[in-house]
């Protein structure tokens, strides 16, 4: 997913980033709905993990290097 520096420094996602975003999050869901070994529980755990995957590159994407 690309991550783009605004000028006041933020990190922004393009709104086209988070559809595609919105959309594999409702597909894995669907999918995780017809496996028996998997809940709700499981689908929250994967989105918290990409959630935390993309957090750690917004932040490396707006260090400011030496």
């Amino acid at each position: 997913m690309p991550i783009v520096t605004a000028n006041d420094g933020q990190p922004y996602l393009s709104c086209e980033a988070v559809t595609i975003l919105l959309r594999a999050i409702a597909t894995s869901c669907r999918n995780l709905a017809d496996d028996p070994d998997c809940d709700l529980h499981t689908a929250g755990a994967a989105i918290d993990v990409e959630a935390d995957a993309l957090e750690t590159r917004a932040i490396a994407a707006t260090q400011e290097t030496p």
